[in-house]
């Protein structure tokens, strides 16, 4: 039975986009386009040995979703009591700017964490989240005001899950975009309308996971590509309708959780549990599998970073085994270098460096080379299981686990 859950990864490397974003801004899962890079963002190439400096740190509820970043506010989803709770604060002092709760009775089945596991979306003065138990809520970024609320698992006859809910949603064009996993109405993804909540359309037969969507466009055609529980589909954003679709799944105690990552035109997904990996050829109505394997890169959960046109990544499990950072080349399937006993942990590229932050609570920074695995700085950030995405902005990087959210100084002095 696959064990505790970031679902968090992230994503597309080629014109994505969920939103808007001012330089710096954090605003959805993996960063601006949903592909785990910081753009724009200066480094320090090591630090002290007592680490990075804490700007702040602030005690919270549970949950497993990671922050989101627009502007000055920092926006976290997560659970105090019978509450689920979006709350802002100041990005560079910790101060709670406003909090706004909703009633929870969610109880997981598997891991012991209560709390929200999907990442909130900004879209200009819109945060969208969804909750563990379906709840989709928009409200103002600027007072908190709760705009609009629907309950998708009770709207479309949807299930929790192993997890909970814990697919990010995505704003693309007019609609915030959700996989629902209401298989049962035809509605395993869904489109609401970001203004009103109002259903704009449904689709998909298929039960959701915890893999995040990602919009982009290729050779002049907009593609929102989602994983699924047992697929992966691309939609055409205006209606819902297929472009293409993909098996991508097993039966039985398996989950999609690493994110779809589209590179020069090509799809790259990736598993454990013996799905593996599948890199393919998007072509304008269709996809052709160049190859698939289950000894290339096969991840948990962790979306990889992109260096070069090669892919860095985790490969292996959490809770079985003992995972290992990989760079690989997916045009020829070749390791092109391993860091055996690296750990699990997620991922994200800046400034020529990927920052690792591992489940044991480990933040490692290494070069992000395609040649060899060469380590600048670590530090032990906590002392816990952690598991929820980083965000960086404008060189802070926002961890948590499941009681402290902490703000570190990583810029190059």
């Amino acid at each position: 039975m696959p064990s505790r859950f970031t679902f968090l990864t992230g994503i597309a490397l080629f014109v994505i986009s969920c939103t808007p974003a001012t330089a710096g801004d954090w605003p959805q899962i993996l960063g601006p386009h949903r592909n785990g890079h910081g753009e724009h963002e200066t480094l320090a190439d090591s630090w002290p040995a007592a680490g990075p400096k804490t700007v702040w740190e602030k005690s919270i509820g549970s949950g497993l979703a990671g922050v989101a970043v627009a502007g000055a506010k920092v926006i976290l989803f997560h659970r105090k009591g019978d509450e689920e709770i979006v709350e802002a604060f100041q990005a560079t002092t910790g101060k709670s700017l406003w909090a706004t709760g909703f009633p929870t009775t969610f109880q997981p089945s598997i891991n012991p964490d209560n709390g929200p596991r999907s990442i909130p979306a900004i879209h200009k003065n819109r945060v969208v989240v969804f909750g563990a138990q379906g709840g989709l809520r928009c409200l103002d970024l600027n007072s908190g005001k709760t705009l609009w609320e629907r309950n998708t698992h009770k709207d479309y006859s949807a299930q929790e899950g192993y997890f909970g809910a814990g697919s990010s949603p995505i704003v693309e064009g007019k609609n915030v975009v959700v996989n629902v996993g209401g298989r049962q109405q035809s509605a395993g993804i869904v489109a609401f309308d970001l203004i009103s909540g109002k259903t704009a359309w449904k689709t998909s037969d298929d039960s959701a996971s915890y893999s995040s969507p990602v919009a982009v466009t290729i050779e002049g055609i907009r593609h929102l590509i989602f994983s699924t529980r047992y697929k992966t589909v691309s939609l055409n954003p205006t209606d819902g309708s297929t472009r293409f679709e993909m098996p991508f799944g097993a039966r039985g105690p398996t989950v999609n959780g690493a994110n779809p990552l589209v590179l020069n035109g090509h799809l790259f997904l990736t598993a454990s549990y013996g799905i593996g990996a599948v890199y393919a050829k998007i072509e304008k109505s269709q996809i052709k599998t160049i190859w698939s394997s289950d000894e290339v890169l096969s991840s948990q959960y962790t979306t990889c970073v992109e260096q070069a046109g090669k892919l860095i990544g985790i490969h292996g499990r959490q809770d079985i085994g003992t995972a290992e950072v990989r760079c690989i080349d997916p045009k020829t399937q070749k390791v092109l270098w391993s860091k055996t006993g690296f750990g699990y942990g997620t991922l994200i590229k800046a400034d020529g460096k990927v920052l690792a932050l591992k489940t044991n609570g480990e933040l490692v920074l290494f070069k992000a080379d395609t040649t060899k695995y060469q380590e600048l700085a670590s530090t032990q950030a906590f002392n816990s299981t952690t598991r929820p995405l980083p965000a960086l902005s404008n060189g802070f990087l926002y961890i948590r686990d499941g009681k402290t959210l902490k703000c570190l100084d990583l810029r190059k002095k």
